[in-house]
């Protein structure tokens, strides 16, 4: 699958973001883990990229399997309230 540079910058940000598993982002854009891991491994810096997989590693927020049932959403739900 082709992302438009729109939709990189996206699946970045919430691969960044602590509470947004890798599952909301395959749902949302047919990525799963391992291709989210190369798109960071392409798009980050090699420190940035260190940094990130020693953060996402084993982070139950990250994994939908180790969170608690009800963890489906990608974000919270007043992260895009307007103001």
């Amino acid at each position: 699958m082709q992302l438009t540079s729109d939709e990189q910058s996206r699946v970045i940000e919430m691969a960044w973001e602590d509470r947004t598993p890798f599952e909301a982002i395959e749902q949302q854009f047919g990525l799963n883990e391992s291709a989210i891991v190369r798109l960071m491994r392409t798009h980050l810096k090699p420190a940035s990229f260190r940094l990130w997989r020693k953060r996402v590693s084993g982070r139950a927020t990250k994994h939908g399997k180790l969170r608690p049932a009800g963890g489906s959403r990608g974000y919270c739900p007043t992260q895009y309230k307007h103001r």
